[in-house]
């Protein structure tokens, strides 16, 4: 089989669903990219410590985490979260300018990313990140159609939830990230007609960028200030 991110002549329709990310890294943008429609999956459980809530910088004393807090027990699903500090986008944002205000394109792309933080006001975490998911894809010229996952209380398995939304949109092709091995029942999607295909995110080019050593596990923030339009040309899709 060819590259998941390499353009396909063949007809079909390919499906990714990800829960969602806080500023997510390239390989995300890269999934979002690789599909023909792409679901945000956070109609379940919320993971702590995760990246559903934070993500990592770059600055002059090393990597640091931005972290959005949140309130709330385990149990609760992604989409009922809530952030339980309002002042939460303003401190981020002075970090970001802090840490990148020497970036190539920063400049250019300030008040755009500084108006996302600005205006941010959602209360759910999931709304944050969906804000911020579908502006950084405008950023990046990634025009994918995003939805998001409607409750599903009828399968209990989580393959055949995720085999149910891939149907449901017409898929003939789930592309998943590689961790998807672990859980994923192949059977069931292939049953079903649907070809099951793993990211590779290994292989990324470096580029250029501040602070040490380079750091593939960063916000795409990152990338952004430091190739602005070239960014793209620095990831697989």
């Amino acid at each position: 089989m060819s590259s998941p991110f390499s353009s396909r002549s063949e007809p079909g329709k390919t499906v990714a669903i990800i829960q969602s990310n806080y500023i997510p890294w390239k390989g995300y943008f890269d999934v979002i990219n690789g599909a023909d429609e792409f679901f945000l999956y956070d109609t379940v459980q919320y993971t702590r410590r995760d990246w559903r809530n934070r993500n990592r910088i770059k600055t002059a004393q090393g990597p640091q985490w931005l972290t959005i807090p949140v309130q709330g027990s385990r149990a609760q699903r992604i989409c009922d979260v809530q952030i339980s500090d309002p002042r939460w986008a303003e401190r981020h944002w002075r970090t970001l300018s802090q840490a990148y205000a020497r970036a190539p394109y920063f400049a250019q792309y300030r008040d755009e990313i500084e108006t996302l933080y600005t205006s941010a006001e959602e209360r759910r975490l999931s709304a944050v990140n969906e804000r911020f998911i579908r502006a950084l894809c405008g950023l990046l010229g990634i025009t994918t159609p995003i939805a998001l996952t409607a409750d599903d209380t009828e399968h209990a398995v989580k393959t055949e939830k995720l085999l149910a939304i891939c149907v449901a949109a017409g898929a003939t092709e789930y592309l998943c990230g590689p961790a998807s091995r672990d859980y994923i029942e192949e059977w069931r999607f292939d049953a079903a007609g649907i070809v099951v295909t793993y990211v590779d995110y290994s292989g990324y080019p470096e580029y250029p960028q501040l602070f040490g050593p380079f750091l593939h596990e960063v916000t795409v923030l990152d990338l952004i200030f430091n190739t602005g339009p070239d960014a793209r040309s620095y990831m697989k899709s």
